[in-house]
């Protein structure tokens, strides 16, 4: 908004200083001469093009006094606004601002797309999973070291502002996005954003994170999914360093290693799914996407850990899968 305040302001200066070159003229010649002429005559002197006069200026002494002090005084303005100007391309600002508006037509259509709200340590965690899992992801963040952070994990859409105000979450897509995070250092505004999000998009999926663990009902009841404490994730990745240690080292390199791609994931069965009213076996998960079922969990049931090879899947159940990115995305479409 800056930047076009900028180019306003300059290009309202140039015309005003063509307007009144061309009204001093049409006065010194007491309407006599075409307004047009005086107008032509304000851009060749303020330009030193040096076209033939159509004005007869010569042996008019004021004429000749007020071209003077245009060109001075004129061209002094009108090479303050090139300068200006020429220093918005060189800053890189007006770039900034074409690339902005790219930015904005490119999230204008996305769906079923993920918002981060917060780029601090948290939030560019989140974007480094959504982008090894190939999902796209839009970033709230006011702070411009932290969104040059997150775009050096991947290609990043990032809104610059304020996530607690909804234009910013309007303009990050939200009434088509499949899910929101919420990362922000305070429990206040992660509220106010939890509340909004909900507001704005009945059917989106919310995770909040909070820092105090009595929050947690409050975070619930304005619409969040699910809520994540770092302190009590802390804790319990502390416990279990110390007693499963192998198991933790396990975890760490399937989701840390730059080199793999494994991950532990969820696929939802669709009423048209081929896979439908079928056995897990028959399904051939293993065989066909090298996927290792984990546990399934159908809508009005608890998650059932290492399920039968019989079990029949049914339109809603959803299996927790592990198995590379790429394979996992592959049998989604299986799924769908």
């Amino acid at each position: 908004m800056i930047i076009r305040k900028r180019l306003y302001h300059l290009l309202v200066l140039i015309f005003l200083v063509i307007m009144a070159g061309s009204v001093g003229y049409y006065i010194i010649f007491n309407g006599e001469a075409e307004f047009l002429d005086c107008v032509y005559m304000t851009v060749i002197s303020l330009t030193t093009v040096g076209y033939s006069e159509t004005i007869k200026v010569t042996g008019n002494d004021t004429a000749q006094i007020f071209t003077m002090l245009l060109i001075i005084f004129g061209m002094g303005t009108i090479l303050y606004g090139v300068s200006s100007l020429t220093a918005l391309f060189l800053e890189g600002e007006l770039s900034g601002l074409l690339r902005k508006k790219r930015m904005a037509k490119h999230i204008n259509k996305l769906s079923d797309h993920y918002i981060v709200c917060g780029g601090g340590r948290t939030g560019s965690g989140v974007i480094a999973e959504l982008c090894k899992n190939n999902q796209e992801a839009v970033l709230i963040e006011e702070d411009r070291e932290r969104i040059e952070r997150c775009k050096e994990i991947c290609e990043l859409l990032y809104i610059r502002g304020d996530a607690t105000e909804d234009e910013n979450l309007v303009a990050a897509g939200i009434e088509r996005a499949a899910g929101i995070v919420i990362t922000l250092p305070s429990d206040k505004d992660t509220l106010y954003v939890t509340m909004t999000a909900r507001m704005l998009n009945n059917n989106l999926r919310i995770i909040s994170r909070m820092t105090n663990q009595h929050l947690e009902p409050k975070l619930i009841k304005a619409g969040a999914d699910g809520v994540v404490c770092p302190n009590a994730i802390g804790a319990l990745r502390m416990a279990s360093e110390m007693i499963r240690p192998t198991a933790v080292d396990f975890l760490d390199r399937m989701l840390r290693s730059s080199q793999g791609n494994l991950r532990i994931h969820e696929l939802t069965v669709s009423e048209n799914s081929k896979l439908n009213r079928k056995e897990i076996r028959e399904c051939d998960l293993n065989q066909r996407y090298g996927l290792l079922v984990l546990g399934s969990k159908s809508a009005d049931r608890e998650i059932e850990f290492n399920p039968p090879p019989e079990q029949v899947l049914t339109a809603g159940m959803t299996l927790i899968v592990m198995g590379s990115v790429g394979e996992i995305a592959r049998a989604k479409n299986a799924f769908q």
